[in-house]
């Protein structure tokens, strides 16, 4: 489904999220379906989505909260459009990641779970991103695909985001 980055109050607002209501719904056991559908169109789950998809399926909003807050993979605030998924797992860790993460910080002037000012970029430290061998990695997804990036070094790091600047015109 394609991304809508405006989520806001009223139906009508939710009416790309009306087919997954009337598919899952009903079913049993497919709050998470439905909160991941959600947050594919929308980018996040706002607040209103939520209170939306509670009058829906009749599950209590303070219950989708719970689930949505319990789970990482959900977001309650909306991402830049660059999502930069840092790997904090055990190679990663030992690899250097630590270091990764600061020249982020020192580029971006944002700390994890944070966006620029400009909506450009969002930073998220993840538990593992299954790419090992490449330690230190970060992935970074966009409307378009995600890209991984692989051993990588505090300069390395800080000409890909200049790079990704550059090609929107940001620099």
């Amino acid at each position: 489904m394609a991304r809508q980055d405006n989520c806001c109050c009223g139906q009508e607002a939710f009416a790309a999220l009306s087919p997954v209501l009337e598919q899952y719904g009903t079913v049993p056991g497919s709050l998470i379906t439905i909160l991941q559908r959600a947050q594919d169109i929308y980018g996040y789950l706002s607040a209103e989505s939520i209170r939306y998809i509670a009058g829906r399926t009749g599950i209590p909003a303070a219950k989708i909260y719970g689930v949505a807050t319990f789970y990482t993979q959900f977001r309650l605030q909306p991402v830049g459009k660059h999502l930069i998924m840092l790997c904090k797992g055990t190679a990663c860790h030992v690899n250097g990641a630590d270091r990764i993460e600061e020249a982020i910080t020192e580029e971006l002037g944002i700390t994890d779970g944070e966006t620029t000012e400009d909506g450009m970029f969002t930073l998220n430290n993840v538990a593992c991103l299954g790419c090992c061998s490449l330690a230190p990695v970060m992935m970074i997804r966009t409307g378009e695909g995600e890209e991984t990036y692989g051993n990588l070094t505090g300069d390395t790091v800080r000409a890909i985001l200049r790079d990704i600047r550059a090609k929107e015109g940001q620099v």
